[in-house]
């Protein structure tokens, strides 16, 4: 195909594409309960001739045989929102109090459609399948990913790609990683337990907030002296909750935090250090603990081979300039258990613009995205798949 008519083809679904982006963003829906939104993806789905099925709960798959046989590409949007109030301030804003689409994952929803309707018109001279996997609950752990899974997603594909609208990367521009994507994203929990008494008498006292106190001390030296300093990872509090009562002296601390890792090495080293610096001080202090671990996602390890695809797509559509190699992030994402089974590769599309102000993190009550990030979104992707099916 010439590379003209596929961005003919793109600019003929734009105005659709961000129309479903701000309905999504309009009526959001959290991970496990995305009803609403399976019904209007099934329903644009099927209004293509295509033949959409519910899987994993609240999720879609749905399959786009081209005229003439060959490989099969997979391609993933994650459809949930968060539990945050919207502060956006547009005419698209929110009508559901405390649910946000505050991540991205409207525009990965509407990519996708578009991406949908952009194969069925091309559906005459394509060589392959493209299977459309929108996926529920990948803000909620344990994920969604699994559950697509389980109902068949992966089943005779041979690669897949997925991306997130990025905000820290400027509209123009993707991110792509050549193996190291995003992190694991671990959590702990710990409970200090100490003895209680009045502020007046602390000798009376076992103090859990001066225990505590000196645990997250302790546990901030983890990364910087027991961890090889080459080697991506992260400890990070961000709960220490202790007393009611300003000369009280209470009788528990909890902490909760996060552990993010590549290797698995160092997973476990950086856990079992937390163990060791958690029961030690506790036992000098004369107070007892409750550690809990909850292990999240693995990490996202990008396939060199189809990430490099993915950058061809993307200097066809933004030029050389346009394609930028980042550092890997340490968020996590559940796009890595496809990444287990098949060849693929995960993408960050610029969505940020500071001159449309255009400047709020993930996970932000005033979040947005510049929409032209939208139609670059569907040509990198439209192009990359192409590319792996040929």
């Amino acid at each position: 195909m010439e590379e003209k008519d596929l961005k003919k083809l793109v600019e003929k679904h734009r105005d659709a594409v961000v129309a479903l982006r701000r309905h999504f963003h309009t009526y959001p829906e959290i991970g496990g309960k995305e009803f609403k939104t399976q019904e209007k993806i099934m329903a644009e789905l099927a209004a293509l001739g295509l033949e959409p099925r519910k899987a994993a709960g609240t999720g879609v798959i749905a399959e786009l045989q081209g005229a003439l046989p060959g490989k099969t590409v997979a391609i993933r949007a994650d459809i949930d929102a968060l539990p945050i109030q919207d502060d956006c301030r547009q005419p698209y804003q929110s009508q559901h109090e405390n649910v946000c689409h505050a991540c991205g994952h409207d525009g990965h929803t509407a990519m996708l459609l578009g991406l949908a309707k952009v194969f069925t018109d091309l559906k005459g001279e394509l060589a392959g399948n493209i299977r459309f996997l929108f996926q529920p609950s990948e803000e909620r752990f344990p994920g969604g990913a699994l559950g697509l899974i389980e109902a068949g997603a992966l089943d005779g594909v041979d690669a897949i790609i997925g991306a997130h609208l990025w905000q820290p990367l400027k509209v123009g521009t993707i991110g792509v990683t050549y193996g190291r994507m995003m992190a694991s994203p671990d959590e702990f929990s710990i409970t200090v337990q100490g003895r209680g008494g009045h502020g007046s008498m602390p000798q009376q006292t076992v103090d859990p907030i001066l225990v505590g106190a000196q645990i997250v001390l302790a546990l901030n030296t983890i990364v910087s002296r027991n961890v090889d300093p080459m080697e991506n990872a992260v400890v990070s509090l961000g709960v220490f909750k202790a007393g009611d009562i300003f000369n009280v002296i209470p009788d528990t601390a909890v902490l909760h935090g996060t552990v993010r890792t590549f290797e698995q090495e160092v997973r476990l080293k950086i856990f079992e250090r937390i163990e060791q610096i958690v029961k030690n001080i506790c036992e000098a202090a004369g107070a007892s603990y409750k550690l809990d671990k909850f292990f999240g996602y693995p990490p996202v390890f990008n396939n060199p081979a189809v990430s490099k695809v993915i950058a061809a797509a993307g200097c066809e559509v933004l030029g050389p300039d346009g394609v930028v190699e980042i550092k890997p992030v340490m968020g996590g994402e559940d796009f890595s258990y496809y990444l287990q089974k098949v060849p693929g590769a995960f993408v960050y599309v610029g969505a940020g613009n500071a001159e449309k102000g255009i400047i709020y993190p993930h996970h932000h009550p005033k979040f947005d995205i510049d929409e032209s990030a939208l139609a670059y979104g569907v040509e990198i992707m439209a192009r990359a798949a192409l590319k792996l099916l040929a």
